[in-house]
């Protein structure tokens, strides 16, 4: 498993919303022609669904972009195919998601809420975001978890946006 990280304090919703830019922005070429998994973690209220929206909106979706909170699954045409975004807090185990319809789906992206619900029944991840409430913003720490991850996280490392941000809460 990959060691690559990068931990950042993000002061504000706006802040999230960069990252999310980012995230879209620096997906390496390389890799676009196999899906991108992102598993997303945090409590309740810590920016899940801000991120995934801003990035969403960063990769062209236009529209209501909605919380998968109860549908489960939400899913956007992007760039070379579909996106979804998951929310998988209500299921009540990995064998739920066989009725979701997800072998057929073909996404390029899939950000994933609450992914340990899933068990083994999800894709591995590309990437793990841990999202956490932190005085009046959130710190963020990304993890690679494979040679994707690790060129996604390089050539996020270098984007001038993610820059401005501290690496701790001030």
């Amino acid at each position: 498993m990959s060691e690559t990280m990068i931990e950042r304090f993000l002061p504000d919703a706006d802040a999230t919303d960069t990252l999310g830019r980012a995230l879209a922005a620096t997906r390496p070429e390389a890799t676009r022609h196999a899906p991108a998994v992102v598993y997303l973690h945090g409590d309740l209220g810590a920016g899940k669904s801000t991120l995934a929206r801003a990035w969403l909106r960063a990769l062209g979706v236009e529209g209501p972009i909605r919380s998968p909170t109860y549908t489960l699954v939400e899913r956007y045409p992007v760039p070379g195919g579909e996106a979804l975004h998951l929310d998988l807090y209500r299921i009540g185990g990995a064998g739920e998601l066989e009725f979701l319809g997800l072998d057929e789906a073909g996404a390029v992206l899939w950000l994933v809420e609450w992914p340990e619900r899933g068990g083994g029944a999800l894709p591995a991840p590309d990437l793990e975001v841990d999202l956490a409430v932190a005085g009046e913003g959130r710190g963020v720490r990304l993890r690679a978890t494979g040679v994707a991850g690790d060129a996604w996280l390089a050539r996020l490392a270098g984007h001038g946006d993610l820059r401005v941000f501290p690496e701790s809460n001030p």
